[in-house]
């Protein structure tokens, strides 16, 4: 008998037409393992990047008993644990919810709120988005709707400073002056009171849920909905009787994540060398009021007072903007990766310094890339890559990246 064959995906859609879904969203998580060549792996949704130190010490333990020992930290601030029984999932489920880790098995995967990481903390910004991420959280797990939600369904609270307004958020809210909050929604901008700014979004996530349903394309994001489905931003708003008045597109807040070191008042902000923290590592954040993991794959050491630095670089972790592994990110390439053309991470240890971030990827696919100004390492095969585009023999590619994280020479 021949074993079935699986069904042959669709085309992909010609530029800027809509993209029609004929399966459902796959993206891992904490209960829906994904299955690697280094075993199954486990994404678990942080809502702006917060952890409790109790929830540090639950984290860093079950990487090292159930895991490889490591936790990945994602482009959203989010946590992969990697090299996870097959099986395991009922013990990490039974592991990470007495933490609050699982608050919600229904909409673990929907809770994608990406925060801006110094709110509250630095006296900039117009508003303390990390507790609006809390509230967030909560609506979303309280709302049975909310849990049809792609798990690639973006939320991001920008306090109004800029650093991770340009995200690529599916519903933006950006902290403004006068207790007031801007709600960006593709094309479209509505001013609303801060109060309103957590409902707002909340009602804005349905109403391309309503647009979604109606369209009948399977569309994750509202990006991927037909013209004529585009969803009724300002009827949603209304109907949950928000006042929010449509305004001038302005353009959207933008400066640099903050180097590694210490934040205005002492508070350590270090990065994750490739991205990756050993458990040892993830404990050597503690003592702490609590850790926020952030889109730039590092931490935010929430009440960890001055002085901290040198004890944090000890254990490896990058603590000055000159430091080797700066902006440099990378996937998870062999042999973590069946579709990885090479071992990048072994590739990207050796990457040389260099103003503008930089970004190994495996294949074509190139995931977990950074959002902005970047440059782009792809591989080919075991010998070659492409650096922004140009073939580049693996010999000759530290002189290349080099040349390329230059912002005189980057061209991309």
């Amino acid at each position: 008998m021949l074993a079935a064959m699986p069904p042959t995906p669709l085309p992909p859609p010609a530029p800027g037409a809509p993209r029609t879904r004929d399966r459902g969203d796959a993206c891992p998580g904490a209960l829906r393992l994904h299955s690697a060549d280094d075993g199954a792996l486990a994404r678990l949704r942080l809502p702006g990047g917060r952890l409790t130190a109790p929830q540090v010490e639950v984290l860093a333990a079950v990487a090292e008993e159930l895991g490889d020992g490591r936790i990945s930290v994602t482009s959203r601030g989010n946590a992969e644990l990697r090299g996870l029984p097959d099986d395991c999932g009922a013990a990490l489920a039974a592991r990470l919810a007495p933490a609050g880790l699982l608050p919600s098995p229904r909409h673990e995967r929907v809770r994608n709120i990406v925060a801006s990481p110094t709110a509250g903390l630095d006296g900039l910004g117009h508003g303390d988005v990390q507790l609006w991420a809390r509230t967030l959280d909560a609506a979303l797990c309280a709302e049975p709707r909310a849990a049809a939600l792609s798990g690639r369904f973006l939320f991001v609270l920008d306090d109004g400073r800029g650093d991770v307004a340009g995200l690529g958020g599916d519903v933006t809210l950006v902290a403004a002056p006068g207790g007031t909050a801007l709600l960006r929604l593709g094309p479209l901008v509505f001013r609303t009171g801060a109060a309103d700014a957590v409902p707002a979004a909340l009602a804005a996530a349905l109403a391309f849920l309503d647009a979604a349903d109606a369209a009948g394309t399977g569309a994750w994001r509202p990006r991927e909905l037909p013209g004529a489905h585009a969803p009724d931003w300002a009827g949603a708003l209304a109907r949950a009787g928000i006042a929010a008045e449509p305004v001038a597109v302005p353009p959207p807040p933008v400066s640099p994540p903050p180097p590694p070191g210490e934040l205005p008042g002492g508070t350590p902000h270090v990065l994750a060398p490739l991205g990756r923290l050993t458990a040892a590592q993830l404990r050597a954040l503690l003592p702490a009021d609590e850790v926020r993991l952030t889109p730039w794959r590092g931490a935010v050491v929430v009440g960890a007072g001055p002085g901290r630095l040198p004890a944090l670089a000890a254990h490896g972790l990058i603590t000055r903007p000159d430091a080797p592994g700066t902006g440099v990110t990378v996937c998870t390439g062999r042999p973590g990766c069946a579709k990885s053309l090479a071992d990048v991470r072994a590739d990207a240890l050796a990457a040389p310094p260099g103003p503008l971030p930089v970004h190994y990827s495996g294949c074509a696919r190139r995931c977990g890339h950074p959002h902005g100004a970047r440059t782009e390492v792809v591989a080919t095969g075991d010998d070659g890559y492409l650096v922004d585009d140009v073939p580049t023999p693996r010999a000759a590619l530290s002189e290349a990246v080099a040349a390329a994280r230059n912002p005189a020479t980057h061209t991309r």
